[in-house]
């Protein structure tokens, strides 16, 4: 008996070791793939003046190197994140990673023309969107509810903190080398990841394993949504009447169509059924839409307004991503304890003050109040960022945590886009697709005003209904 005893003893110890020994790798995993993709969106928004004067690219184009890297993210995030539940999560994140990396690396060497550049920034977010899907699902897999707040804030804190260094450190390579340079710092991080996963994470999560896969539906949800996106950011043009009611008529045909599948990649009672989980979700397409756009109207200000380089803009701008970074964090664990919708709420109501600020941003504005108006901005961010993922998870079951971390992500991506089209459409009617310059100034802060204006009302309606409406606690997704 005392030496079978022994042996469990030691096989209970080796058990609780492998976790730990997984815990720690998901967090060195959760660092590192939680900075990579936001170091490259807040660094491309700040070398992308100067890809823009490489590539001779107007507001419109330059608005299309971001967009395009965010459309295919979003609409490749729901199959993926269904796929994932399926074939195994840490099985798709390396094959997501590995295309990242490489994909990054042909940006350095490739583009010759802006449709070089613009195609594969598309291909990047197709890349992302498998690393957006199975990021998070791996730390909630492997870690306790109770503690899922905290490592979730983490999760955050490294997202917020890769957009700190994106600014500062995008800036100084710019400044120093080039803009590719961003890329191929990159690129390396991605190929660290590409051989550290496989090798500290042992376990395979594949709740969903055995199910079927809809590939048809998911052609109709991908069609859907980039005839939407794209017919969404060539308003007011002919062409944009034409892809939105083809998209919205294809996405009619693939709820219709996916109501009759056993195994559907979205089962609508997601949202029929599940008021925590919706409101999560609505909540975070909201902010986005309010705030994205943001960065990329400063750092146009900042380089073609202020007229100074990326390394100081970097600088400037770097206020808002650092105390999201610290304001994530305490709002993570505040999210175990309190209720995480009301958290949110508040961090909402603080960027709405942030956006109102900037609306005030002339071409003399002192460089403390921008300062101060982006610290306000980023302080709501942090606040409502972890709180609001928290109570979307929390509302999940692990057989289905890829969808709904694919779908929130969705919610987020769709945002950014609608962020970034909203800033396409009024530049386009205001500026005529004009280069920002300091001759034509005038329009260009026209145009950042009534942008801003817009994101705030957005910011103002999503506190409406968080106040109108109060979630249920404790459901269960597709319960």
């Amino acid at each position: 008996m005392q030496a079978k005893e022994r042996l469990l003893l030691l096989e209970i110890r080796l058990c609780m070791n492998n976790e730990k020994s997984m815990r720690r790798a998901a967090i060195v995993i959760t660092v590192a793939s939680g900075m990579l993709i936001p170091f490259m969106g807040s660094a491309v928004n700040i070398v992308l003046p100067l890809m823009g004067k490489e590539f001779t690219l107007n507001t419109v184009q330059m608005g299309w190197v971001l967009t395009a890297f965010l459309l295919t993210s979003a609409v490749f995030l729901l199959p993926f994140g269904r796929l994932s539940d399926i074939i195994g999560r840490k099985k798709m994140f390396v094959t997501g990673i590995t295309t990242y990396s490489i994909v990054t690396t042909l940006i350095v060497v490739l583009p010759g023309s802006a449709v070089m550049l613009i195609t594969l920034r598309a291909l990047q977010g197709l890349a992302a969107s498998m690393i957006f899907v199975t990021g998070v699902t791996i730390l909630i897999s492997i870690f306790p509810p109770s503690e899922r707040g905290k490592v979730l804030g983490i999760n955050t804190a490294c997202v917020y903190l890769g957009l700190s260094l994106g600014p500062s450190l995008g800036g100084a390579l710019a400044h120093y080398f080039s803009w590719r340079s961003v890329f191929i710092v990159t690129a390396a991080m991605g190929f660290f990841l590409m051989f550290y996963v496989p090798l500290k994470l042992k376990s395979e999560w594949a709740d969903a394993k055995g199910e079927g896969f809809d590939i048809k539906g998911a052609f109709f949800y991908v069609l859907s949504l980039s005839a939407i996106f794209v017919g969404f950011s060539r308003i007011p043009k002919t062409s944009a009447f034409i892809l939105m009611p083809a998209g919205l008529i294809s996405l009619v045909l693939f709820i219709m169509y996916e109501n009759k599948k056993p195994f559907p990649i979205l089962k609508l009672d997601i949202f029929r059924k599940n008021k925590a989980f919706t409101m999560a979700t609505t909540s975070a397409l909201i902010n986005y839409s309010a705030t994205f756009g943001v960065a990329f109207l400063m750092s146009l200000y900042l380089q073609n307004i202020k007229g100074f380089t990326s390394l100081h803009a970097g600088e400037i701008m770097l206020i808002q991503p650092i105390l999201q970074t610290i304001c994530s964090l305490f709002s993570g664990r505040a999210a175990d304890k309190k209720d995480p919708q009301t958290i949110a709420s508040i961090g909402m109501a603080i960027t709405a003050l942030g956006l109102i600020m900037l609306t005030l941003v002339q071409e003399d504005t002192s460089l403390p109040y921008i300062v101060t108006a982006l610290g306000v901005l980023g302080t709501g961010f942090g606040i409502f960022s972890s709180p609001n993922t928290t109570a979307a998870m929390n509302s999940a079951e692990k057989k289905y945590f890829g969808v709904a971390s694919s779908l929130l992500s969705t919610m987020r991506l769709v945002g950014q886009i609608i962020s970034m089209g909203i800033a396409m459409i009024v530049f386009t009617l205001i500026t005529k697709e004009t280069a920002v310059t300091a001759e034509n100034s005038g329009l260009f802060l026209h145009s950042m005003r009534v942008i801003l204006i817009i994101s705030a009302v957005l910011c103002f309606i999503g506190v409406f209904l968080k106040a109108r409406k109060k979630p249920n606690r404790g459901q269960s997704l597709f319960s």
